[in-house]
């Protein structure tokens, strides 16, 4: 009764104010929907060796927001790791919009889990690549190799995507690299 109580106050904090009824930006040559979709993506929660060495990183270097940080008491059936009762630390983050786009970090404490060794260094099937704008992509991805961990996969270099429909060439300077669990980030400052 305890874990469903912990879970609805976890929902109930997520959940927060209604989405805004248009995000703050978008994808050139993307148009806001004529009508609602039946589903946004809130966050992504990436399961964590070291919590505070992965704050230094998404806090510290690339620039979010801690908007929720407390132990949860986890049921190891609907996040299937961990044990039952197991403590883990849950710490949400934002960027710039308030509701879409969240990173969350998870690291279990009392128990702890068993470390996996060493995370991949290459994508394969079921990879996830989080993809991040910013406004310094030099300054941030030299900022990221000082993140214990962080393996970087390609230094900041310019990128040209064609454009949706017809539009101008979608202009980027990027790098890439793995978080310190195995994380690939995709961090792109766009150019006019």
């Amino acid at each position: 009764m305890k874990r469903i109580a912990v879970l609805a106050l976890i929902v109930s904090a997520c959940a927060g104010a209604a989405p805004p009824p248009q995000a703050a930006t978008s994808s050139p040559g993307v148009a806001a929907p004529a009508a609602r979709l039946p589903t946004d993506v809130r966050r992504t929660t990436i399961i964590v060796r070291d919590m505070e060495n992965s704050l230094r990183l998404y806090r510290d270097v690339v620039g979010m927001k801690v908007n929720y940080d407390t132990v949860v008491e986890t049921s190891g059936v609907a996040l299937p790791a961990g044990v039952p009762g197991a403590k883990a630390r849950l710490v949400l983050l934002n960027a710039n919009d308030p509701f879409i786009g969240w990173i969350g970090l998870m690291q279990w404490i009392a128990p702890p889990l068993a470390d996996p060794g060493p995370y991949p260094r290459r994508m394969g099937p079921g990879g996830v690549v989080i993809v991040m704008n910013t406004d310094d992509v030099d300054g941030r991805c030299a900022a990221a190799k000082t993140v214990p961990g962080v393996t970087p996969t390609a230094e900041p270099r310019m990128q040209e995507y064609p454009g949706r429909d017809g539009a101008p060439p979608i202009r980027v300077k990027g790098c890439n690299f793995f978080d310190p669990d195995g994380v690939l980030i995709e961090m792109n400052q766009l150019l006019k």
